[in-house]
């Protein structure tokens, strides 16, 4: 049995922040793979399904983000799981939006909610970080995260979530590469060729065979058969 976690706050005023993401992929997993109706249990909402060959259990915590350890440390101990079962999808401000990296144990760089569960549970779980970029400063950061993602995110919001989705299940079986392959594909989907440059015909436009080489419609002379002499004689007339 895994445990997947989103990292989030519970209630509507969050439901679109960036410090959000990690509730959003979960939602798309349990919305796309057929999960149960999500429950209150653990001082969160859990569902439970299957991904690739493994029964997965998703979990978000509802204590708010700096108190998430405390949710799945309780999940981990009713289920007697270890860190190595879990895998944790947070918003990362040191990686570009849209641009994903999956990673075992390190630091919690700050991250409330990777503090809390390094408080509760280590820190040798396994972490999705989804990048939502940087404000550019440091005293902004936490007014950053507690925004909604901008509607020009739209697009790439989406796709990310649909190819979290899609490599979900070898997440769960341990292909890491994957996963992240199927999130590629989304991200940058193969188009179709750049429309070239047309060329110009060089076969005569219809109504205009047999005219002579070089001949536009306002030239006179075009197709005369007059001889030059013929011509002279004719302005004098």
């Amino acid at each position: 049995m895994l445990l997947f976690v989103g990292l989030g706050n519970p209630g509507a005023k969050y439901a679109g922040n960036r410090h959000n993401i990690g509730f959003m992929a979960l939602d798309r997993i349990a919305e796309d793979h057929g999960f149960g109706p999500w429950k209150a249990k653990f001082q969160g909402a859990l569902s439970e399904g299957r991904l690739g060959g493994e029964r997965v259990l998703l979990l978000k915590p509802m204590t708010f983000m700096n108190l998430s350890g405390q949710s799945v440390g309780e999940a981990m101990r009713f289920y007697k799981l270890m860190p190595e079962d879990v895998t944790v999808f947070h918003d990362e401000l040191d990686l570009a939006p849209g641009k994903v990296r999956v990673k075992t144990g390190g630091g919690h760089a700050g991250h409330n909610g990777l503090r809390s569960l390094h408080q509760h549970i280590g820190e040798t779980y396994r972490r999705v970080r989804l990048g939502i970029g940087h404000p550019g400063r440091k005293e902004m950061v936490a007014h950053y995260v507690l925004q909604d993602f901008a509607k020009a995110d739209g697009d790439w919001l989406d796709d990310l979530m649909r190819g979290i989705s899609d490599g979900a299940g070898d997440l769960a079986d341990d292909r890491k590469d994957r996963f992240l392959n199927a999130i590629a594909q989304r991200m940058a989907p193969t188009g179709s060729a750049a429309p070239k440059t047309p060329r110009e015909s060089t076969a005569p436009a219809a109504g205009e065979a047999g005219k002579a080489p070089g001949a536009s419609p306002e030239d006179p002379s075009a197709g005369d058969p007059r001889s030059p002499l013929q011509k002279l004689v004719d302005r004098f007339r």
